[in-house]
């Protein structure tokens, strides 16, 4: 299964920091995650980025069990 890691408002939304799901893809992943965390989790999502192993990575990417996806909301400052 792949590490899902949750940061910022994403992690307020699901209600944890770290689950794990099994996916052939990156999509797939994600798309079993908004299932999980419901529809705010996927409306948020919209805005985020999505890393794999420490890099920016395309819906279509294959997942691996050791792999750790990260879900990067944006980030606003001043």
């Amino acid at each position: 299964m792949a590490k899902l890691i949750l940061l910022g408002p994403a992690h307020e939304v699901a209600g944890t920091r770290e689950d794990e799901f099994d996916g052939p893809t990156l999509d797939d992943v994600l798309s079993e995650a908004v299932i999980r965390y419901g529809v705010n989790f996927g409306a948020l999502l919209e805005t985020c980025q999505v890393w794999l192993n420490g890099e920016p990575a395309a819906s279509n990417s294959r997942i691996e069990s050791h792999d750790e996806v990260i879900v990067l909301p944006p980030v606003s400052g001043g």
